[in-house]
């Protein structure tokens, strides 16, 4: 299959064979997403009255202030807050039922501005991603040669492949997906279990060496896995 500018960021997602190359994908849509929000596009009418409307969750809260703009930041806060306060916590009308304001407040905690894009960010490059598995043979090995695939992206593409593959496609695929999981995750159990196991006295002094690296990296490598996010620890 020929290279072109739709398969191109797939092939440089899945070349690093390193981690969920889906995380990957995620994380290049979400950082596109955050520098464009934090720029002009913060200014633009259309998308202000969205992030008014959607806010943010906590996860992008985070990378938004990584952006290290604060001022772009306060002001799309500000506008959202005075959206909330106007249009949830002190609007007074006959027809807000009394537990109208719960029902919209929870409704801020259900919705991010750029969760919605990175979704359909995401299945754009799913739509190449499923094409070149079915039409490209060296892609293909090149999608079983991942270290592995994570939770949330194993019953993604597994719901995903349903509409997007033939059956036989499916089949192979489904085949393909299940190895990469399982042959993974009997590593990583392995490894949390020699974490375990290093505190036994009689393997004092074991888990420090220079080989034991991936038993001492098994716990990050492991809520990695379960929940498709690096853990921020100290």
């Amino acid at each position: 299959m020929r290279e072109s500018i739709l398969t191109i960021p797939i092939n440089e997602v899945f070349e690093p064979k390193e981690g969920c190359p889906f995380c990957r994908m995620r994380d290049t849509v979400e950082q596109h997403i955050c520098e464009y929000i934090m720029g002009a596009a913060m200014m633009e009418p259309d998308v202000r009255m969205e992030t008014n409307e959607l806010g943010f969750c906590h996860t992008h809260f985070e990378m938004l202030m990584q952006q290290n703009n604060r001022l772009s930041l306060a002001l799309m806060l500000n506008s959202y807050l005075e959206n909330a306060r106007h249009n949830i916590f002190e609007k007074k009308s006959i027809f807000f039922s009394k537990n109208a304001k719960a029902k919209k407040s929870a409704g801020i905690e259900e919705s991010c501005f750029v969760c919605s894009k990175v979704q359909w960010g995401i299945d754009h490059m799913l739509e190449t991603f499923f094409t070149m598995y079915s039409k490209d043979e060296k892609f293909k090995k090149l999608f079983k040669a991942q270290e592995y695939v994570c939770v949330p992206h194993y019953n993604m593409l597994n719901q995903k492949a349903e509409e997007k593959l033939q059956k036989g496609e499916l089949s192979s695929f489904r085949k393909d997906l299940d190895t990469l999981v399982e042959e993974y995750v009997k590593q990583l159990n392995a490894d949390v279990n020699d974490f375990c196991n290093s505190f036994d006295y009689r393997n004092a002094g074991n888990l420090h060496k220079p080989e034991m690296e991936h038993v001492r990296s098994s716990i990050e490598r492991s809520v990695e896995f379960l929940t498709g996010r690096k853990p921020r620890v100290k």
